[in-house]
């Protein structure tokens, strides 16, 4: 069990982030062995960029130890805030759905003009023979 736990959170400077509800930082009397606590606020950003955030600091202290023990929070991936990314060259799904079925119709017609164009082994088997 620990005892005394508290999170602090203040990777995120004022110039960049408004804190619209809750707070970055949050205290408990005691945490569980196996337990899980939850803490949440909600930001808001001011403008765009790339934003890399660090770990939120934990502070705790267990009846075994003398001193207070610190631990990190998984740290954040980089946020890509308010970014306007290009569009992506991909496979327009709407392009094939609209033209699939004629993609499909002139495929079959092909593959059957292909068929009846190219001799088969048996046919050019029969024609050497009859050369002979």
């Amino acid at each position: 069990t620990a005892y005394d736990v508290s999170l602090v959170d203040d990777s995120w400077p004022k110039d960049l982030f408004d804190i619209i509800s809750g707070n970055t930082s949050n205290s408990w009397e005691r945490l569980d062995a196996g337990g899980i606590l939850s803490h949440s606020f909600e930001i808001d950003a001011k403008r765009q960029g790339m934003f890399h955030g660090a770990p939120a600091v934990i502070t705790y202290r267990v009846p075994t130890k003398v001193s207070l023990q610190e631990a990190y929070s998984t740290p954040i991936l980089p946020l890509d805030i308010l970014a306007e990314r290009p569009t992506e060259n991909k496979l327009d799904w709407r392009l094939l759905a609209k033209y699939g079925s004629q993609l499909s119709v002139v495929s079959i017609v092909l593959l059957f003009i292909y068929l009846v164009a190219t001799p088969s082994k048996a046919s050019a088997a029969k024609a050497s023979k009859k050369k002979r």
